[in-house]
C-alpha cells in the first residue's frame, strides 16, 4: 500500500507537554498512520511543512481495552511520532498550513 504524504500525518497532537516540548527543545509531536516508519515520517513533514528535520522518533501505542455495559471494546492501536527541528529553521505553526 502507498501512502501518500497527506495520509501519513494523522493529526498534530496538541497537549501540555507537546507545547512545552515545542517551545523549549523544538520538538513537534504528530499522530502518524501505523504503516508510516521514520524515513517516510521525516519526508512527510519536510514536504508540507516545508522544513528541514534533524531526526524522528516513534511510539506505538496499543489500544485501550474499554467495557460498555456487558459488553467489552477495543480502541485502536495508533502510532505517535517526536519530529526533532534543525536548529536553523522556522518553528511551525499548524494553523499556517494550508
Amino acid at each position: 500500500m502507498k501512502l501518500e504524504n497527506t495520509d501519513i500525518i494523522v493529526a498534530p497532537i496538541i497537549t501540555e507537554k507537546s507545547t512545552d516540548l515545542k517551545e523549549k527543545e523544538r520538538l513537534l509531536c504528530f499522530k502518524v498512520h501505523r504503516d508510516a516508519n521514520k524515513i517516510m515520517i521525516k519526508k512527510a513533514v519536510q514536504e508540507l511543512f516545508k522544513v528541514k528535520i534533524q531526526w524522528v522518533r516513534i511510539m506505538n501505542y496499543d489500544g485501550k481495552k474499554k467495557r460498555f455495559g456487558r459488553f467489552t471494546g477495543k480502541r485502536s492501536d495508533w502510532k505517535k511520532a517526536y519530529v526533532k527541528l534543525k536548529p536553523d529553521e522556522k518553528m511551525i505553526e499548524y494553523f499556517e498550513v494550508v
